[in-house]
């Protein structure tokens, strides 16, 4: 089975622990490793049987830490160890009605490239009741559904841009809804994994340029 993802050094870990603060503008100044970009692959969007491998629909969320890059157990659902949250289409940040973190988010009309600084505070949104950060109307979702073929596509451009739980930022792009992120989608491709893109921000500052 593909990873799900990639763990970041165990010092890093421990060095985010150390400084994590809430919502303080000052970036971080110890030493930070590089700021690029990492690859999660066939993260699932709702609870996996394990005998065949497949989302069985159950309503329940996938919690992902963009800090740590792992997912974090449903037991630590209503702490401020994850990011954001994956059911199907739908992603909810850890704020308001979702979660006790100050993570915000928004849907931006520009590539993952050129998005080189988070939006200041006022361009987030927060999760309200039926109205997620990551929008799901058309002009500020994700992605693209065909209710013809039922297949669902992210939006070419867009980038999703994240506050994390203490106050951090990332940005995101999704590269794919299915398993494996298959060239071709067909009756065979299996829905609800996702394959992103995202870059992580440990120094607490709005800037989100690769090193």
């Amino acid at each position: 089975m593909t990873s799900l993802y990639r763990k970041l050094p165990l010092p890093f870990l421990l060095l985010l622990a150390a400084f994590a603060t809430g919502c303080d503008d000052d970036p971080i100044t110890e030493d930070l490793p590089p700021v690029e970009a990492v690859l999660v692959e066939n993260l699932p969007s709702d609870a996996t049987d394990a005998s065949t491998d497949r989302p069985v629909g159950t309503g329940k969320y996938t919690f992902f830490s963009h800090r740590e890059n792992r997912v974090v157990p449903n037991a630590d659902s209503a702490s401020t160890m994850w990011d954001l949250a994956f059911n199907g289409t739908t992603i909810l940040t850890n704020s308001g009605v979702s979660g006790p973190g100050e993570g915000w988010a928004v849907v931006v009309a520009h590539p993952f490239e050129e998005v080189v600084e988070a939006p200041a505070d006022g361009a987030f949104l927060i999760d309200a009741e039926g109205a997620p950060a990551v929008a799901s109307s058309p002009a500020g979702r994700w992605y693209n559904y065909n209710p013809t073929t039922h297949v669902v596509t992210p939006v070419p451009g867009r980038t999703i841009v994240v506050r994390t739980a203490d106050g951090r930022y990332a940005k995101l792009r999704i590269l794919s809804y299915y398993k494996d992120n298959p060239a071709t989608i067909d009756s065979e491709s299996v829905s609800r994994y996702y394959t992103f893109e995202y870059l992580f921000q440990p120094d607490g500052s709005r800037s989100l340029r690769a090193e």
